[in-house]
Formats: structure tokens, C-alpha cells, sequence
């Protein structure tokens, strides 16, 4: 049979239907993957219903094969991104292939020739859409399910961006603590950590729901200070953090969202969510007719947590505040029923919190992979 490999924009709804849909034909046999909340993939997927487009360029591509939809890729210029950090670099995200190189090489290619005619000079992912969203490409701990908010990809993917010239740019790490029965907090931590607190007036206390956005406003104060050197890092804009805010307030247990203070001045926080790929996973992307109800069903089930951000001010750094955070959630969230944390995700570079967290005992059990090509 002869290949015939089709790369085309998608241009309307029908072929937007192909780009989401995808997934399912290609982790149907996966019993990792949880299948994404459609309407919410089409939100983030609309230039008109997703701040992130107002400072970016977005086009997305199918791949087509012998007439099949067999591939997907959008191809990013993230104007925000190369004004923080003066570097001419474009993106590539929400990839997804058969096991084909013919078929990979066309979608990348396709995605390098349209940020490069945009004026960059390198070409870096996944990203879906920044550092912001979704990054990364699963290239270890494919036998588990990922916690919300992180990607799952098919093992073959790497394969397919190493022969197409990829290379690797930077290593995202998951942590996992095991809290069920045999896990004990170390009691050399929790001294350090009281011996710390008696030292220094540092209080940590939960968000205030009755302020719910100038909490968070609180927040998105902090994480620009603590994350404004890392790697990738870009800020929010205004819109953005509204729109996190409102997510929050949906998904978010207030009691898990902590801010420690320094003689009542906010420094530092921890953000953790329940783990709805949990629940997720039983809806098949549809809240309707029936999705809802499976939702609010298996929600009730969740026993993982996912700290999806945890960061200091840069002139507390020393005082041990990322210690306190951890024991703090450590102590509270077997109260809730979790048993399983996942702390997500981490910079391989970033020691400091890597070996605070080994001494607690986590483990690296996922290891996600940017890719990163010169045009």
C-alpha cells in the first residue's frame, strides 16, 4: 500500500473535533491514560476563550494518513516567553502520533517551518501551551496513571522526537510520598522544623475563602518572586490569574492551600489539589448525560494529593520555610484520606527541594522530558 502522509491546518470545527478526539484512538488500549474534560480542552483551545492566546501565536496541524487522522501538533510563538527571557525560541505542544517517524517527522516539521517563519531560531516542547499548562513528555513511569494536571504520553514518543533531531533540554521530576500505613514523618524533620519555627515568627495558616481572589492575588505576588529565575518561567498576565482564581475556587480544598507568613507578611505558599484524574478517568471526557454524576460519585474516593506549587520569596529561602510547608501538609492531609502525594513537578537542577524532599523520604517516580531543536 502506497504512504501518502497529509499535514493540514486545522481550519474548522471538523477539524477541531479530529485534533481533540484523537487521543482516544491512539490510548484505547492504555489503562494509564485519563481521557481530558472535552469542554474544558476546547476552552483552552480557543483563541477567543483563553487569555493565554492574547500574547501568542497558535496553529494547529493533523497529520493525515492514506485519508486517517493519525497525528496532532500545534505550533506555538509565545510572544510573552522571548520578551521575559530575550531568547528567540518557539514551541511545539499537544503532540500526539502513531508509532510512525514518517508520520511524527511530518507534524514536526510542520511545526518547526511555521515558527520559523516567525523569526525564531530554535523550536522547544512539549508544551501545552507553557510552563503555565501542561510541559513535558512522559519518558519514565509509564505504568501509572498522572495526577491532575500532568500529561501521559505513549513511550515511543521520545523515539520518534530523537530521530526527528530533538535533544534534550531539561528534566521535569515527579515525586511520590507514600503516606499509608508503614510511612512515618522523620523525626529529625519535625525538630528542625520546630527548632526553626521558634527561632523566627513564622506562622502558616490556610487560604481565607471570605477573601478568596486577594488571597490568590497573594499568591500570584509570591510565585512571580520565587519562580522568576526558573527555567521557562513566564509570568501571568492579569487574565490568566483571574482564570486561575476561578479554577481554584471550583476545584481547590482550602484547607490544603497554605501561605506561611513572616511577621504577618505573606513569603511563602503551598498549593495542592485533590487528584481528579481519579475521578476523571470514569467520564470519558463528558460531564453529560451521565459524567457529572460519575464524577461526583468517584470523587468521594480520592485518596491522592498533587502540591503542584510550593515556593518562598528569595530572601527567605534560608529560613527553612519549604520544610515547614511540606511537614505542615505532611501532618494535615492523612486527616482528608490521602495517602499518596505527588510532588509536581521539579526542576531535575533544583536540589535544594530535591534533597529536602529525599530526606522525607519521597522518590522520583515519573520523569518528564522537554525537547528542544535549532532550526
Amino acid at each position: 500500500m502506497s504512504r501518502d502522509v497529509w499535514i493540514t491546518p486545522v481550519r474548522n470545527r471538523r477539524d477541531l473535533r479530529h485534533f481533540t478526539q484523537l487521543p482516544w484512538q491512539l490510548y484505547r488500549a492504555d489503562p494509564a491514560w485519563v481521557p481530558p474534560l472535552l469542554f474544558e480542552l476546547k476552552k483552552l483551545l480557543s483563541p477567543k476563550k483563553h487569555p493565554f492566546h492574547k500574547h501568542a501565536d497558535v496553529q494547529y496541524f493533523l497529520a493525515r494518513l492514506n485519508g486517517r487522522v493519525v497525528g496532532r501538533i500545534a505550533a506555538i510563538v509565545n510572544h510573552r516567553h522571548i520578551q521575559f527571557h530575550k531568547e528567540s525560541v518557539g514551541f511545539f505542544g499537544f503532540f500526539e502520533s502513531t508509532d510512525d517517524q514518517e508520520v511524527a517527522q511530518a507534524l514536526l516539521a510542520a511545526a518547526e517551518e511555521w515558527v520559523g517563519r516567525r523569526g525564531v531560531r530554535s523550536i522547544r516542547g512539549p508544551l501545552s501551551f507553557s510552563t503555565n499548562e501542561e510541559c513535558g513528555l512522559l519518558v519514565e513511569g509509564f505504568q501509572t496513571a498522572p495526577m491532575v494536571m500532568m500529561p501521559h504520553h505513549r513511550p515511543y514518543y521520545a523515539r520518534l522526537l530523537r530521530s526527528a533531531g530533538y535533544a534534550r533540554a531539561k528534566d521535569l521530576l515527579a515525586y511520590l510520598i507514600d503516606l499509608r500505613a508503614d510511612a512515618t514523618i522523620p523525626e529529625r524533620l519535625v525538630r528542625g522544623v520546630q527548632r526553626l519555627q521558634k527561632k523566627q515568627a513564622i506562622t502558616i495558616r490556610s487560604i481565607d475563602v471570605r477573601r478568596f481572589e486577594e488571597e490568590v492575588r497573594l499568591l500570584h505576588a509570591i510565585y512571580h518572586k520565587a519562580w522568576e529565575h526558573n527555567w521557562g518561567f513566564v509570568p501571568m498576565t492579569a487574565a490568566e490569574v483571574d482564570l486561575l482564581a476561578h479554577t481554584l475556587r471550583l476545584v481547590a480544598d482550602p484547607t490544603l492551600c497554605l501561605i506561611a507568613e513572616l511577621d504577618n507578611r505573606p513569603v511563602g505558599f503551598a498549593l495542592a489539589l485533590p487528584d481528579y484524574n481519579q475521578a476523571l478517568r470514569h467520564m470519558n471526557g463528558r460531564l453529560f448525560p451521565l459524567g457529572f454524576l460519575k464524577f461526583l460519585w468517584y470523587r468521594r474516593r480520592i485518596d491522592a494529593l498533587r502540591i503542584l506549587l510550593l515556593g518562598t520569596n528569595p530572601d527567605v529561602r534560608v529560613r527553612g520555610l519549604d520544610a515547614m510547608l511540606y511537614l505542615k501538609l505532611w501532618q494535615d492531609v492523612p486527616a482528608y484520606g490521602y495517602r499518596l502525594v505527588e510532588c509536581s513537578w521539579i526542576l531535575e537542577e533544583n536540589w535544594a527541594m530535591r534533597r529536602g524532599l529525599e530526606r522525607m523520604g519521597a522518590q522520583v517516580y515519573k520523569t518528564y522530558r522537554v525537547f528542544e531543536k535549532t532550526l
